[in-house]
């Protein structure tokens, strides 16, 4: 595992990164929110200095959902938290909650820039070999990934995960959840956030205007102060009477 956290805050956010980036793609909203929350951020495998797989079948949902759910485990220690995901982290934390029902569960989730249908979305038109990857290294430049996934295990985690579909789990996941989403996100367009809104039965949403997929450096103040306004709602409805 590589796990690092950042801030001293009394509530704790699990919170993962998509599918080219990095832990350090949480960092702006992490430590804007410093003194309110600690955020555990791990590097999933094939990103920064986890274990790599040596295929596609290494880089499935399952599989990276079993990433987080060591996190958790490692990291929580059976103290409440919340679960945020960005991106590919979505879709991971979505595989953890269906996969795990019977592990610790979060008090709330943040579902940011996400889909609940990666084989309705085009992040890449490639699936093999080079062509794949030269695809991979244009978008980590459009998005302006400081730290990213090699390429191969980018490409891998797609080639594993673009035909997948969770629409069907979403109905069966109680969790409180906020979903914060851009409306020009070409990435993952906002009917795929309201397509989690509608599935999902105590799922409401925040879309912010005039900001894409990158939501964690683009607009890292918004996106905190809906994290934090969120975790308050929650604390407030837990401890109330």
């Amino acid at each position: 595992m590589d796990i690092f956290c950042e801030g001293h805050g009394p509530a704790t956010v699990v919170a993962v990164h998509g599918i080219q980036g990095t832990r350090a793609s949480w960092l702006p909203v992490a430590r804007m929110l410093a003194n309110e929350a600690t955020f555990v951020l791990p590097n999933l495998r094939g990103r920064g200095n986890a274990g790599r797989g040596s295929g596609p079948s290494d880089y499935r949902l399952t599989n990276l959902a079993a990433d987080l759910h060591d996190t958790i485990t490692h990291a929580v220690d059976r103290e409440p938290y919340y679960l945020a995901g960005w991106s590919l982290g979505v879709s991971v934390a979505l595989e953890y909650l269906g996969r795990h029902a019977n592990a610790q569960q979060p008090s709330g989730l943040i579902l940011l820039s996400g889909s609940p249908a990666l084989c309705k979305t085009r992040w890449f038109a490639a699936h093999q070999s080079q062509a794949l990857r030269d695809e991979v290294a244009e978008r980590r430049y459009r998005l302006g990934l400081v730290e990213a996934a090699d390429d191969d295990a980018a490409a891998w985690t797609w080639q594993a995960v673009a035909d997948t579909c969770q629409l069907d789990l979403l109905p069966h996941l109680s969790v409180p959840t906020q979903v914060i989403h851009g409306a020009d996100d070409e990435d993952c367009p906002s009917l795929h956030a309201k397509w989690i809104v509608q599935g999902m039965p105590r799922a409401s949403l925040k879309q912010f205007d005039g900001v894409g997929h990158t939501l964690l450096s683009d607009a890292t103040a918004d996106v905190a102060a809906e994290i934090l306004d969120f975790i308050a709602h929650i604390e407030r409805a837990r401890k109330s009477p």
